[in-house]
């Protein structure tokens, strides 16, 4: 969330990036609240000034002066009970509201609608062309044996898939390729928790009514299931104060992700593009305020030089501010070319959240000149399902088999995926 006192200072501003993301909210209001809340403060703050002298008065006062003295402190000790719940009604209510405060934009987000806003900042990479009738993934799969939806829907129901065989080994190997290739680049290997409590995703600010319809949630347990883990890394240093020698602190995690694709019927059914149950690869980064754009574009390097070595084509995309996430002060998607849509579709997305983030995690790092929030930066090293769909068809063969990409091989075992 943003900062109350940043607000004050930058009403223009927050104002200008709430407008342009198309988001109703109305700050003066939150403004008057605010100040109502500081008046409260101020009188508590003279009713405490009071006490104290009064305190010190009758240390020195005579008997009959003692007593007039006590009596005024129990009259101005009544008014503070009677304001106090008025003080906490009121920061709740600020607290509810700041909450719902999209963080700032950065400067360079393009303004848009929606999606089809967003800006193609480059495109690298030559499309392939082919001299047979070219098959989508599932056309593929099926056909080699590799992808199972028919079983997996009588078993789970729509939006689930077996991958088997060598799929299944592919995906293993996409894994540990990029595990170890970031590993090398210093990230710390981590596998999350699956699972989050409800207050922690408040804090992670993923969990606004929009979300709530994404998520699993067990009521029982209280507990929800990631959408992505990313969810469950960046609450890795709650309540923390970092040392400032440790930054940049990076993170690699794999994990299962969870999302029930509400409101998406129709949209993407065919195939694994868009399922219920999926596998990502994450980036998660901790930085100084000053570093975390920079931290951002070397996180993106670092997903384009991952997509480079699998040699997919892809174009890099800003988000426009109709389509960012709320919590992102600036968003960057990575698409890759895709034969059987015949277009280019998200496999990567780098998410700079500045200290929105932070703020509600209590995530801090202790500088010379003080203690001061950390800034975060999230990013997809692979959405795995996407990109076996990528590889499989930019990799296709005329009899229907699927080449692996050079880098993945020793980690395969077998260079191509054919039918036995």
């Amino acid at each position: 969330m943003l900062d109350i006192k940043f607000i004050r200072e930058n009403v223009k501003e927050v104002k200008d990036s709430i407008k342009k993301r198309g988001v109703d909210f109305d700050l003066d209001n939150l403004l008057k609240i605010d100040e109502k809340k500081r008046k409260i403060q101020t009188e508590l703050e003279s009713i405490s000034a009071k006490k104290n002298k009064a305190g010190k008065d009758i240390a020195n006062a005579k008997a009959t002066e003692k007593k007039k003295i006590i009596s005024g402190m129990q009259k101005i000790d009544k008014k503070a009970d009677k304001i106090k719940p008025e003080l906490v009604k009121l920061e709740e209510e600020i607290k509810d509201l700041l909450y719902k405060i999209p963080n700032v934009l950065a400067k360079d987000v393009p303004v848009g609608k929606d999606e089809s806003e967003n800006v193609v900042l480059k495109q690298v990479g030559k499309v392939p062309t082919f001299n047979f009738e070219i098959k989508d993934h599932v056309e593929l799969g099926e056909a080699l044996g590799i992808i199972d939806l028919k079983t997996a829907a009588q078993v789970s129901g729509a939006r689930f898939v077996y991958l088997k065989g060598k799929l299944a080994l592919l995906q293993f190997a996409l894994i540990q390729y990029t595990f170890d290739f970031l590993v090398k680049k210093g990230f710390i290997p981590v596998v999350p928790p699956a699972m989050i409590k409800p207050e922690i995703y408040e804090k992670m600010a993923r969990l606004s009514k929009a979300d709530k319809d994404e998520r699993y949630y067990f009521p029982q347990d209280d507990l929800y299931l990631i959408g992505s883990a990313e969810h469950t890394l960046g609450p890795l240093h709650m309540d923390e104060i970092l040392n400032e020698k440790d930054l940049p602190l990076r993170y690699i995690g794999y994990s299962t992700a969870f999302r029930r694709e509400a409101g998406s019927y129709g949209k993407d059914t065919k195939g694994i593009l868009r399922v219920h149950q999926f596998d990502k690869i994450e980036m998660e980064s901790f930085t100084v305020k000053e570093d975390s754009l920079k931290e951002q574009d070397f996180i993106i390097s670092l997903q384009e030089e991952l997509i480079k070595s699998l040699k997919i084509p892809y174009q890099v995309v800003m988000i426009c501010t109709g389509d960012i996430g709320s919590p992102d002060a600036r968003q960057i998607d990575i698409e890759c070319w895709m034969p059987g849509q015949d277009k280019y579709r998200e496999t990567h997305t780098s998410d700079l959240m500045t200290d929105y983030q932070a703020r509600r995690l209590n995530t801090r790092v202790r500088r010379k000149d003080g203690i001061e929030l950390v800034h975060m930066n999230d990013a997809t090293a692979f959405a795995i399902g996407r990109t076996l769909i990528a590889i499989m068809e930019n990799y296709q063969q005329k009899d229907g088999s699927i080449k692996i990409p050079q880098v993945l091989q020793k980690y395969t075992g077998f260079k191509v995926i054919k039918n036995s």
